[in-house]
């Protein structure tokens, strides 16, 4: 199983920026496609984005679109979302997330412990 580690969350304003980082280890990263989800207070864990094992197809949820990017780095078993435009809305805690297939947002294979994203207004 792969093991996860975000980073990258904290506080900014409405109209910012964050990039966030999720590191893997364990069974080989490329095997998989990855995903970002997040988690609002007192909600439920939502799809963000995700992107095929090479890299080559990206999918996002439509309130993101056109200010949130996701990417990989194979070579440095890394996943990234960098995150613009935030606005409030956007506050949640952001799970990376191993997936065993990248057309079905529900194959989760593996979580990230989370890291913590706040937008001020």
């Amino acid at each position: 199983q792969v093991q996860l580690v975000e980073s990258g969350g904290g506080l900014v304003q409405a109209g910012g920026s964050l990039n966030l980082s999720c590191a893997a280890s364990g069974r080989t990263f490329s095997w998989y496609a990855m995903g970002w989800f997040r988690q609002a207070p007192g909600k439920e864990r939502v799809f963000v984005a995700s992107i095929s094992r090479s890299g080559g197809s990206t999918d996002y949820v439509d309130s993101v679109k056109g200010r949130f990017t996701i990417s990989r780095d194979n070579a440095k078993n890394t996943v990234y979302l960098e995150m613009n435009s935030l606005k409030p809305e956007d506050t949640a805690v952001y799970y990376c997330s191993a997936l065993s297939s990248y057309a079905n947002h529900e194959a989760v294979a593996s979580w990230g412990q989370g890291t913590q994203v706040t937008v001020s207004s």
